[in-house]
């Protein structure tokens, strides 16, 4: 059982639900995103955006992997952050459009 921490931007609220579903029914803990501000219009202050990143950089200590919610291959600042941050740490970095998922979403697309 690993413990995999999710990274990404909050506007792809969809997929960290489904990223965190897969991942768990795999066996794994999965720790996410408190809250999606970017999908849920919240407004934030630079402060309150400032300890977000110093917890999630905390989320990313006690994961043995980090797995990127990169839609599109889109990945913004804080997100290459979180991934030099988990690459100098030694830790295992996956990316979501490259994982099963994103294999899975195109196969219901092509069935619709």
């Amino acid at each position: 059982m690993k413990v995999i921490t999710l990274c990404g931007s909050t506007k792809f609220k969809e997929q960290f639900e489904k990223a965190n579903a897969y991942l768990t029914l795999q066996g794994n803990v999965v720790i996410s995103l408190g809250f999606f501000e970017q999908s849920e219009g919240i407004e934030i202050t630079k402060e309150q955006e400032e300890l977000f990143a110093t917890i999630h950089f905390r989320k990313i200590d006690l994961a043995d992997e980090i797995f990127i919610i990169d839609v599109n291959g889109y990945i913004g600042s804080s997100t290459r952050k979180e991934i030099d941050y988990a690459s100098n740490a030694g830790k295992p970095v996956r990316y979501y459009s490259q994982s099963e998922l994103v294999a899975q979403e195109q196969k219901a697309i092509t069935v619709s």
